[in-house]
């Protein structure tokens, strides 16, 4: 069989809204060029480039006109918020195609410890690292995406252990894998999407997490989310459904919880700010990047 490779170049901060597209048009997953010329092995950090590429691939069969055009609609529709380069395509054999998946994936190391690794690589650990592991197909959650390393690295700085998690909007559950591997003992994810909340369920297998970690399609307010029960909420979604959903993140924690709180843009910080301090959560920290914040917080 003959496949189509789509592929386009964005800035980090766009990372995941085209990986979550081509994942769900595209075939068995998205590939995510990363920053060459560093060595995690050695404790160096990637590089945070003005662009990553980003790549899917389908096959040359009669649903391929529909998954493309589909893909291409997406890529417009991102390039009206920010302009990107246009979507490129080419042909590749059957035989290609895996070795071009693999090439595009390496470990990234966010934090002190943390390592993000794809299934296959075998990756020489450090005696400190946490290794989450990911496959190919669950792109959107890489740790690509500002927000999502603000919160890896808050959660490193927070988790002390023992704490009880809930997790909102949970994507590939990989904030929930992360804060069990720091030592967390169980965290409740919530996921809107179907498919995203499947995803999830088998990162936390992959990782060997999965008795820790609860998976739920949906969203707030939840039974199972009960008052002052929780130790730490995580919220890395949207300023706007931050703040609707702003009380019912703070009553399931109990007094003295924390809050790690992003997707944020810095222009609605305020905003979301003004919602949680009338209810008693104090903001500890803002972290920055780019246009981007992620938040500390505290329940008094």
């Amino acid at each position: 069989m003959k496949w189509l490779e789509l592929s386009v170049d964005v800035p980090p901060e766009f990372v995941e809204p085209i990986s979550h597209i081509f994942y769900k048009y595209g075939y068995g997953g998205v590939a995510i060029e990363s920053p060459a010329d560093f060595n995690p092995d050695e404790g160096e950090k990637a590089p945070v480039p003005e662009t990553l590429n980003v790549r899917t691939y389908i096959p040359k069969d009669d649903s391929a006109d529909e998954r493309r055009a589909r893909i291409e609609i997406g890529v417009k529709l991102i390039n009206h918020i920010h302009p990107i380069e246009p979507l490129r395509e080419r042909e590749i054999k059957d035989e290609d195609w895996e070795t071009n998946w693999k090439q595009y994936f390496n470990p990234i190391r966010i934090g002190k410890k943390l390592v993000i690794c794809p299934t296959w690589q075998n990756y020489d650990s450090a005696v400190d690292d946490v290794t989450i592991l990911l496959d190919p197909g669950m792109a959107f959650g890489t740790g690509h995406h500002p927000t999502t390393r603000m919160c890896m690295e808050l959660l490193e700085e927070t988790i002390v252990g023992g704490e009880k998690i809930i997790d909102l909007g949970c994507g590939s559950g990989i904030l929930s894998v992360t804060a069990i591997k720091l030592g967390g003992v169980s965290s409740l994810g919530l996921e809107i999407e179907l498919n995203a909340a499947k995803v999830a369920e088998e990162n936390c297998v992959l990782n060997g997490v999965d008795e820790a970690i609860t998976i739920l399609n949906g969203t707030l307010p939840n039974y199972r989310y009960s008052e002052e029960d929780f130790d730490l909420a995580l919220a890395n979604i949207s300023s706007k459904v931050i703040i609707e959903l702003a009380e019912h993140l703070t009553q399931g924690l109990r007094i003295g919880g924390k809050l790690i709180l992003s997707g944020i843009l810095e222009s609605s910080l305020e905003d979301v700010r003004d919602v949680f301090h009338p209810i008693g959560v104090v903001f500890d920290e803002v972290m920055t990047d780019g246009d981007w914040t992620a938040v500390l917080a505290t329940k008094r």
